[in-house]
């Protein structure tokens, strides 16, 4: 038996998220279906992280066993030749039976990133969220600060649909670091928050409360009031997926084949 790890890089749009859902396209059910092909094996794979509809990726890994006696080369060019262009596969590895995408990470980086300028260009209207309107960008980065470290994010997670459920589970996280920055053109404000993971929804949640700071509907402080609060009607709104964008996830190194 062989485990291997891929690393994923896709363009969300027209996907119905990550995990496979019958009846609809997502980006599992792609990489899934072409590596039974290749493989003539009831493959499953696991990913790091359950991106939802619209979300894209560039460092998005996955996991799974395969007798295959194709190289992970061959594997690569296969994957790559039989997918969408919207999915592209950056590597296939080796690794050991201990690898896991989900259970073995360690970090995961997400940006979300809000075109300020008047006009967006059309070849990247799919991945930014267009807000020209006026906005205080200082206190968006002070707020930004108070993200890090072990919080409980109930205030910024969105529900599971069962009360019960909503109870039950842990919603404490640790954000490790978090930058709010413009990018080298001027034209974007770049939101880049780097984890332990994340809640559903929990980074553009975050992103619509920063919002809501540079519209002065929010001050930096109400952060923490909000960790307090565990409601999440009163932190800011959830913005559309197509401005994230997950863009690596690390894993403990272990696992690495010689």
């Amino acid at each position: 038996m062989r485990y291997l790890k891929l690393t994923i890089a896709y363009d969300g749009t027209d996907f119905y998220g990550w995990q496979i859902q019958t009846g609809k396209p997502t980006i599992q059910g792609e990489i899934v279906a072409i590596l039974r092909r290749l493989t003539q094996q009831n493959i499953a794979i696991h990913g790091s992280g359950r991106t939802d509809a619209g979300v894209h990726a560039l460092g998005q890994v996955a996991s799974f066993r395969t007798q295959t006696a194709l190289s992970t080369e061959e594997l690569r060019r296969a994957l790559n030749a039989l997918l969408p262009p919207t999915i592209r596969i950056n590597a296939v590895e080796e690794t050991g039976p201990d690898f896991n995408a989900r259970w073995s990470a360690r970090a995961k980086t997400y940006r979300y990133r809000l075109y300020r300028g008047r006009v967006v260009p059309p070849m990247i209207w799919r991945y930014v969220l267009h807000y020209p309107f006026p906005l205080d960008e200082d206190k968006m980065r002070e707020a930004a600060t108070r993200f890090v470290g072990n919080h409980d994010f109930a205030a910024f997670a969105a529900s599971t649909g069962s009360e019960d459920d909503d109870q039950e589970r842990s919603t404490v996280r640790e954000v490790y670091a978090t930058e709010l920055a413009r990018s080298a053109d001027n034209e974007e404000l770049v939101f880049t928050v780097r984890g332990r993971s994340f809640l559903r929804y929990m980074v553009r949640k975050m992103v619509g409360t920063l919002l809501d700071v540079g519209r002065g509907r929010l001050a930096p402080e109400d952060i923490e009031k909000l960790y307090e609060s565990k409601d999440r009607s009163k932190s800011g709104p959830t913005v559309p997926a197509q401005g994230l964008c997950m863009m690596s996830v690390e894993h403990e190194e272990a696992f690495r084949v010689e």
